[in-house]
């Protein structure tokens, strides 16, 4: 008998993750109604955007118009993507409540992702993390190709772990390992699972799937017996990830919903208010999202 976790908590990366890499431009006001349409959903955290470089995702360039204008639900955390002081100073001017850090498990990835060794990520994290935490904002670590990277092959839970460790050493909240080229099978989330809660307890990791192979959902229901609580997912099943070919999007949050809510496992989101906000940025994009649930929904309009 599997016992199903009783509450399943949602990030939306859709507007950060699902936009970055989607070259039609979406006009900032056309961004500001998405999120807040997200807002009014149930979702509690929302990564509205990222503060790197305009150059390397131009996309994202208005991220501070964003953060400035999009209307705050209490019961939401407004998180963002930050690379480095420069990019947290600009973030903790828009009033972000949590600060996410990225890095690679993976040598090449973290090379091509954001042109520096692990070794030479580590201290810049660092800073970022003591700063953001000086400034009582909630600091979640990503961690991506946690199971296989697009350069290297396979990776080992030893590789994950070593970097884990480096993170909650300077500080962060929790961590999100990410299944970057959306590869994995059932049985690496129980290789690599087994490895990490062996080591940090369940309420600290976060999984975050792409579903480039389908199998995202697969994995999903194989972390719950684990006692995870948190996943990552974007809206429709919008993205996928500049330095990483091939890659499809995050698992579609209308999917995972779909499962959850069929597992008698509560989010406290509206289903209904959620696929408004998907066939919003769908008619923004010009295309159809990947979401079969989303896809189910509008064939019955």
């Amino acid at each position: 008998m599997v016992h199903w976790p009783k509450h399943v908590q949602i990030k939306e990366v859709g507007p950060r993750d699902g936009l970055q890499n989607e070259k039609k431009p979406v006009p900032t006001a056309d961004k500001v109604n998405w999120i807040n349409m997200l807002s009014e959903s149930g979702v509690k955290e929302i990564e509205y955007s990222s503060f790197v470089h305009p150059k390397w995702v131009p996309q994202l360039s208005d991220a501070h118009e964003v953060g400035k204008k999009i209307k705050r639900n209490p019961d939401v955390r407004y998180s963002a993507l930050v690379p480095n002081m420069k990019g947290l100073e600009l973030a903790l001017e828009t009033g972000i409540d949590g600060a996410s850090v990225f890095m690679s498990a993976s040598e090449t990835h973290n090379q091509k992702n954001i042109n520096k060794s692990i070794a030479e990520t580590y201290p810049v994290l660092g800073e970022v993390i003591k700063e953001a935490k000086k400034n009582d904002k909630h600091v979640t670590g990503y961690v991506s190709t946690v199971f296989d990277c697009p350069f290297e092959g396979k990776v080992t839970p030893e590789q994950v772990i070593r970097v884990c460790d480096k993170l909650f050493e300077y500080g962060v909240d929790d961590i999100s390992l990410g299944d970057t080229i959306g590869t994995a099978v059932p049985s690496q989330v129980d290789q690599l699972l087994e490895a990490v809660l062996s080591r940090y307890p369940k309420e600290k990791i976060i999984m975050h799937f792409h579903d480039t192979r389908g199998m995202a959902i697969a994995n999903i229901t194989r972390s719950l017996p684990y006692g995870i609580t948190r996943f990552d997912s974007s809206i429709g099943g919008l993205g996928g990830c500049p330095y990483a070919p091939g890659a499809a999007g995050n698992v579609a949050t209308n999917d995972v919903l779909y499962l959850l809510h069929g597992l008698g496992i509560h989010t406290g989101i509206d289903e209904k208010k959620l696929q408004e906000a998907a066939f919003y940025i769908q008619q923004k994009l010009g295309k159809s999202l990947p979401s079969k649930s989303l896809a189910y929904a509008a064939s019955q309009n």
